[in-house]
């Protein structure tokens, strides 16, 4: 690492702390919903909350995430005022983790249900695989924060009742969604946006997130066969090895119908395989798919940048089109792929990228009026007006995660080239 580097990594590492603290204090701010209890199923983009509107499993398990990493960063890093923030943002957590326990937990068929009106009650309460791996990955962070053992015996019965009823033992791999008591259902789809398909990489990532977070916190013998076999799946089924890219939607016997690339997706699936691979602790694995983590971060650089240095959305495989709005969670998470893709090879043609990609951020995501971060850049808001600043799909883990992990991420790159 040359000396002018070092403290350019610095300014960033600096910059991110910053960052994670206002989007903690917004989150903390404006989203609390005091009338119901928990926090508001969305909040506008002028800070204005949706007293009435539904809530969604996703983002309180995200929120609960959050605050339960947030706190634990405060804890352990050595930051100005770190003790009484750190009790703020873990009296959140808990906040967010009695609502999913008291609400969103299903005490009748297990697991968690997906959405909830104002007042708690259940509207829809299908079993939504990627929902109940967010239920787990926001549990351990809650477990490793406090060491509650309520938190890590449901975080471990979720990973059950996920590999009883999910997990294809035929096939391999984990099925979409099934029905509140785990039947089969017609209408798969996490989102409307979604195809409707049994299988696909979306899932697949967040259940090898949650696992690996798991893993970390309690490893079991059971844990360790599940991870190990998700990561196998993504280089045996899910990276398209020639195109550098991923699969993202299939069928039950894994025939590929993606029309799309995400490179967003791509991007983050770069650094969170190789997070699962260190917390797998399996060296021959990790030796052998290091060079597929980086060839996910090479393609995205290749074929995803923007002119403004920032990462495009997707690329429609039939049009042979690019979509070129920038959405808040693919900046994020490419902060930290590329970062990531720079402590394993050290190509520093990533820093000048990172860069571009920060300071588009702030020219165009950040929202220096009412603070947090727009969905989609101002310059993509003519056609499409925001919805809402929180909600469903829209809460402090993509954002706030990256701002942690950079920190992390300097600390390591200073360590290892020390």
């Amino acid at each position: 690492m040359s000396e002018v580097l070092a403290p350019q990594l610095i300014d960033w590492q600096q910059a991110a702390r910053r960052e994670a603290e206002s989007i903690a204090d917004w989150w903390a701010t404006y989203t609390v919903d005091e009338h119901h209890g928990g926090f508001y199923g969305e909040v506008g983009r002028n800070n204005t909350p949706v007293i009435e509107s539904e809530k969604s499993i996703i983002q309180n398990t995200r929120i609960l995430w959050f605050f339960s990493e947030y706190a634990h960063f405060l804890k352990t890093k050595s930051l100005k005022g770190r003790g009484s923030k750190s009790e703020r943002y873990e009296a959140l957590a808990t906040r967010a983790f009695d609502y999913l326990l008291r609400y969103f937990d299903d005490k009748e068929q297990g697991g968690v249900v997906w959405q909830l009106d104002h007042q708690g009650q259940v509207t829809d309460g299908k079993k939504q695989t990627y929902a109940i791996s967010f239920a787990i990955y926001g549990l351990s962070a809650y477990y490793k924060l406090t060491n509650n053992p309520q938190a890590l015996a449901k975080a471990q019965e979720y990973f059950g009742l996920l590999e009883k009823h999910a997990r294809d033992h035929e096939r391999n791999g984990y099925v979409e969604a099934l029905s509140q008591d785990w039947q089969a259902l017609a209408d798969v789809r996490l989102s409307d946006k979604d195809d409707n398909l049994p299988k696909t990489m979306n899932t697949h990532l967040h259940v090898l997130e949650a696992y690996t977070s798991l893993h970390l916190v309690a490893p079991t013998a059971q844990t360790a066969e599940a991870l190990a076999n998700l990561i196998d799946l993504f280089n045996d089924r899910i990276i398209d090895h020639d195109s550098g890219h991923l699969r993202l939607f299939m069928e039950m016997d894994w025939q590929d119908k993606s029309t799309l690339w995400s490179y967003g997706h791509d991007i983050e699936c770069s650094w969170l395989l190789f997070e699962a691979l260190e917390a797998l602790g399996d060296e021959e694995r990790l030796q052998r798919l290091t060079p597929v983590v980086l060839k996910l971060a090479d393609t995205t650089l290749a074929e995803g940048i923007g002119e403004r240095g920032q990462v495009l959305d997707q690329f429609d495989c039939i049009k042979r089109t690019n979509h070129p709005e920038s959405h808040w969670w693919v900046q994020a998470e490419a902060l930290v792929g590329f970062l990531n893709a720079y402590y394993l090879n050290g190509n520093e043609e990533l820093l000048p990228l990172y860069e571009s990609i920060w300071q588009f951020i702030c020219d165009f995501h950040k929202d220096v009026e009412f603070g947090e971060w727009h969905w989609l850049a101002t310059i993509d808001q003519a056609n499409h007006p925001e919805v809402y600043k929180a909600g469903g799909w829209k809460a402090p883990y993509h954002n706030g995660r990256a701002m942690m992990e950079i920190c992390k991420l300097v600390d390591r790159i200073q360590h290892k080239n020390n």
